[in-house]
């Protein structure tokens, strides 16, 4: 049981920071040239967030919490608990953030390709999507480090 919460834990962190690289690629490489061509790059990413992202941060959350629940030991180290920390409030990010602002860069993206003068509000909703993508990567390259380093921060005896 252990190692196959594992796998799943590791497979999913793979798919959350795949996701979010590409999700930033494709901010920052696909044609933007026409309002079309803008929209449909909005439609990607807000795909990418629904099926990649979302997906992977929810089962690299629940394997890591049953992981702390099936194997005693964790539960005893810090590390442990910050890790899970950092995980739902990776979640609660992403949800929060990262998911609205894809669909309200879609939804204006969308508007102004049908001619409506919307260029103010995309330009401050895709700057709040960079800063949230940011930080998102930083908990989650936190989280690899913490998974991979487990530095021995143990509770003190009382």
């Amino acid at each position: 049981m252990r190692k196959t919460l594992k796998f799943f834990h590791t497979l999913a962190s793979c798919g959350l920071i795949g996701g979010l690289l590409a999700y930033g690629v494709i901010l920052i490489a696909a044609p933007q040239g026409t309002p079309s061509a803008f929209a449909d790059m909005r439609a990607t990413v807000a795909a990418i967030a629904s099926y990649v992202i979302l997906p992977s941060l929810a089962v690299a959350l629940v394997s890591g919490l049953l992981s702390m629940a099936v194997h005693r030991p964790f539960q005893e180290l810090r590390w442990a608990w910050v890790k899970t920390l950092l995980g739902i409030s990776m979640f609660e990010a992403t949800l929060g953030i990262v998911q609205s602002k894809a669909n309200t860069a879609a939804a204006l993206s969308a508007q102004i390709a049908a001619g409506e003068p919307q260029a103010k509000a995309l330009a401050e909703a895709i700057t709040y999507e960079w800063h949230a993508l940011g930080v998102i990567l930083v908990l989650s390259v936190g989280n690899i480090v913490l998974g991979v380093w487990r530095p021995a921060l143990k509770w003190r005896a009382a």
